[in-house]
């Protein structure tokens, strides 16, 4: 679905956006939101882009799942997520390894490091390589539960009540306040999985009252978190210098269910073409490379050039890295990790047998 790629690709661009013109103070030496006052109110937006990578994941997961068993799951899980994830990894290393860069630094021992490339550091309370990888945790644990439904196996009826036993489970770990709970039933990220699912089932088997009422019990709950989510960005960095108001976050998180529902819908529709299918490639890698990119060349650039051509320039070089790495790196690592589908023997030619009139 190539507006799927699409969409994916402009999340990546708004949490770029995000970083490089809001959030990354210790990169810039300055605060970014100073450096760009008229772009800071629509960027610091660009944070709820993981927001919409959620919707989208639970919307092509469910899609993947779909007449699969656990094997085959498993395994096209690890070989979409691991390959860049581990070239990342090697990059943050080497970067602050091999470099005198102190921006972001993790300072991490290469144990830690090496407990970073499971992808379950935060399972052992150990520090984040990137600050981007907190969504792949989020992102790993959904599939760990997408495991239990594939395991059932994946019917419409059983998605349903997956979903409804999730959400139910989300507003229960609300009221419970439970560290434990919270952590398996995720009701920060859930709401958006669950409604990237229920839309799925609309876009796949037609309009259906109950998988509209979880996309619109998402759609409240997520106004919620995400409202809390950027009163905490707030709360540390303060107003000034992440200027996001309540309304904006709202109309963020409107337009981002608006936009899925539209593709759910067949009313968004895009015609497939390379160039979409190269952004949608480049999507992954340029949300884990971003970062690294940034602290490499913006303390380089600062001070020689203005602050926009510095932020343009970081961020076509962190594009084009990251289609680099998902051409020559990510692709072929891809290809020889995925199974080989058994040779077929061409079937015999056909006996053409003559006819026997009959009287």
């Amino acid at each position: 679905m190539a507006e799927l790629d699409l969409l994916r690709f402009l999340a990546a661009l708004a949490v770029v956006s995000f970083h490089y013109l809001v959030a990354y103070a210790s990169v810039w030496g300055d605060r970014p939101a100073e450096l760009f006052p008229a772009l800071a109110p629509i960027a610091g937006l660009g944070i709820l882009g993981v927001e919409l990578f959620f919707i989208i994941s639970g919307f092509v997961i469910l899609m993947s799942v779909w007449g699969r068993g656990l094997g085959a799951f498993a395994r096209s899980r690890l070989v979409r997520l691991y390959p860049a994830y581990w070239l990342s990894l090697a990059a943050i290393a080497a970067l602050y390894g091999l470099t005198g860069a102190k921006p972001l630094d993790p300072k991490l021992s290469p144990g830690e490091y090496l407990l970073n490339a499971t992808m379950f550091q935060r399972l052992f309370k150990i520090t984040d390589a990137s600050g981007v990888y907190w969504s792949l945790w989020a992102e790993l644990r959904f599939y760990l539960l997408m495991a239990i439904l594939v395991i059932i196996g994946v019917t419409y009826r059983r998605v349903l009540v997956f979903a409804g036993v999730w959400l139910a489970a989300v507003i229960g770990a609300g009221l419970l306040g439970n560290a434990t709970v919270d952590e398996i039933v995720m009701p920060d990220y859930a709401p958006y999985f669950i409604a990237g699912m229920s839309l799925y089932l609309i876009h796949k088997h037609g309009n259906a009252w109950l998988p509209w009422l979880y996309v619109a019990a998402g759609y409240g709950l997520s106004i919620g978190s995400a409202l809390d989510r950027v009163h905490r960005r707030i709360d540390l960095a303060g107003f000034k210098n992440m200027p996001v108001t309540d309304t904006g976050v709202i109309i963020a998180i409107t337009l981002i269910y608006v936009v899925t529902a539209l593709v759910a819908l067949g009313l968004l529709r895009l015609k497939p073409s390379k160039a979409l299918t190269a952004l949608g490639g480049t999507t992954y890698p340029l949300y884990l490379f971003h970062s690294t990119v940034a602290v490499a060349l913006i303390p380089l650039l600062t001070g020689d050039l203005p602050p926009w051509a510095v932020v343009t320039i970081t961020a076509l070089t962190a594009i084009l890295v990251s289609y680099i790495v998902y051409s020559f790196a990510e692709r072929p690592i891809q290809r020889l990790l995925k199974p080989r589908r058994p040779t077929q023997t061409p079937p015999a030619p056909a006996v053409q047998v003559e006819k026997t009139s009959v009287p």
